[in-house]
C-alpha cells in the first residue's frame, strides 16, 4: 500500500483524546491489536493511559519509515510488541495465533461481549481502507478472524464520507451495500464529537493541500474531516453462518438498481428469479419472510434484505456459483 493513502494522527493532544475514547475509564486488562499506526502517535497515547486498562499492545506495521518511529516504543514499554506485518493480510492474523501472541486472550461466549481484546486502526483513505472495514465486519456472522475469541470491539479513525456511507439510513442517498452489511452485523457509534477533529491540519499528517491546486484524487481527499468510531458485533446476527456469499450476491445484484422498486428489481438476481415475488408477499407468507415489493432498493431495511436473501436461499433454482470478488484471501491481501 502506498504511503500516500495513509493518514495518521499527528497532534499528541488529539491522540490522547482518541485513545481515551477508544479505551475509556472502566476498561480493564485489554489486549490491543493496532493496525496501520503510522508513526505511532495513537500508540503512544494508548501507552500513556492507566496501565490497568491495557495489558498488551500488538502493533502491525510493515512500512519501514514508520517502523523507525515504532521500535523505540517497544524498547520503552514491555507491553508493546511491534510486528513488521501488514494489516490487510489474512496471514498476519493467522501468524498472531500460531506464534502465540493471543494465547493469553480469554475466549468469551458469543452471548456476552469480550472486553479483553480490541482491534484499533487508522483506515487508509483509498478504496482498500473501505474494503478492509467491509471484510472485517463480514467475519462477525461466521465468528472467524479475531471474532473467534468472541464479540470484540473494533475502533477506527476514518474519513467522514466513509462513516456517512456506513451509517446511512433508508432515507439517505448515501445508503449502499456497506451500510446494509455494517448495520446487519454491528452496532456502532462515534466516540468523540467530530468537531474536535477539525480543522484537519491541526490534527493529522500529512498536511492537506488546497484542492483547488491539485488534480490528484488522493490530494483532494486528504484534508476531508476524520471521525473516530467503535463497532460492536450484535449478539443476534441477522446474517446466519454460511449465508454471507448469498447476502453479498443479492446486495451486489440489486444495488445497481437502487432506485428501482423491489418488484421490478428482483428478476435481475438470476434467470427466472421474478418468481421470488411470490416468496415475499401473500397471505401464506410468514410475516418474518415478507418484504414490501414497492420499496425501492435503497430504502430497504436490514430486515427487508434478510427476507430477500432468505427467499433466494429457499428458491430451488437459485444459481449455485456465486461470483464473489471481495473475499479476504488467505493468500492475498484485500
Amino acid at each position: 500500500m502506498a504511503l500516500k493513502s495513509r493518514i495518521s494522527i499527528a497532534n499528541p493532544e488529539t491522540a490522547a483524546l482518541v485513545a481515551n475514547s477508544f479505551v475509556p475509564s472502566g476498561s480493564r486488562d485489554k489486549v490491543i491489536v493496532e493496525a496501520y499506526p503510522g508513526p505511532g502517535a495513537l500508540t503512544r497515547a494508548l501507552m500513556e493511559l492507566p496501565k490497568s486498562r491495557i495489558r498488551k499492545i500488538i502493533v502491525l506495521e510493515d512500512a519501514e519509515p514508520y517502523l523507525n518511529f515504532l521500535h523505540p516504543l517497544q524498547e520503552a514499554d514491555p507491553r508493546v510488541k511491534v510486528l513488521p506485518m501488514n494489516g490487510f493480510s489474512w496471514d498476519t492474523y493467522h501468524q498472531l495465533e500460531v506464534e502465540g501472541f493471543l494465547d493469553d486472550v480469554e475466549n468469551v461466549p458469543w452471548n456476552k461481549p469480550n472486553p479483553y481484546l480490541h482491534f484499533i486502526s487508522h483506515l487508509p483513505m483509498d478504496v482498500l481502507g473501505e474494503q478492509l472495514l467491509a471484510q472485517l465486519l463480514r467475519f462477525a456472522p461466521e465468528q472467524s478472524w479475531l471474532f473467534k475469541h468472541g464479540r470484540i470491539e473494533m475502533s477506527y479513525l476514518m474519513h467522514d464520507w466513509l462513516w456517512d456511507r456506513i451509517s446511512a439510513s433508508i432515507e439517505d442517498s448515501a445508503r449502499c451495500k456497506l451500510s446494509v452489511i455494517a448495520q446487519a452485523v454491528s452496532k456502532f457509534d462515534l466516540t468523540i464529537d467530530p468537531q474536535l477533529l477539525v480543522p484537519y491540519n491541526d490534527h493529522f499528517y500529512p498536511d492537506a493541500m488546497n484542492p483547488a491546486y491539485t488534480s490528484k484524487t488522493e490530494n483532494r481527499r486528504r484534508g476531508t474531516p476524520f471521525v473516530a468510531g467503535t463497532f460492536r458485533p450484535l449478539k443476534n446476527q441477522i446474517i446466519k453462518p454460511g449465508m454471507l456469499d448469498k447476502w453479498d450476491y443479492c446486495l451486489r445484484k440489486l444495488f445497481v438498481l437502487k432506485s428501482t422498486p423491489l418488484k421490478g428489481a428482483v428478476g435481475h438476481l438470476a434467470p427466472g428469479s421474478h418468481v421470488l415475488k411470490s416468496y415475499l408477499s401473500g397471505d401464506d407468507v410468514p410475516p418474518e419472510q415478507r418484504a414490501d415489493l414497492n420499496k425501492i432498493i435503497r430504502k430497504m431495511s436490514v430486515e427487508d434484505w434478510a427476507a430477500v436473501v432468505g427467499a433466494f436461499d429457499r428458491w430451488p433454482f437459485a444459481p449455485e456459483e456465486l461470483l464473489i470478488t471481495d473475499s479476504f484471501s488467505r493468500d492475498d491481501r484485500v
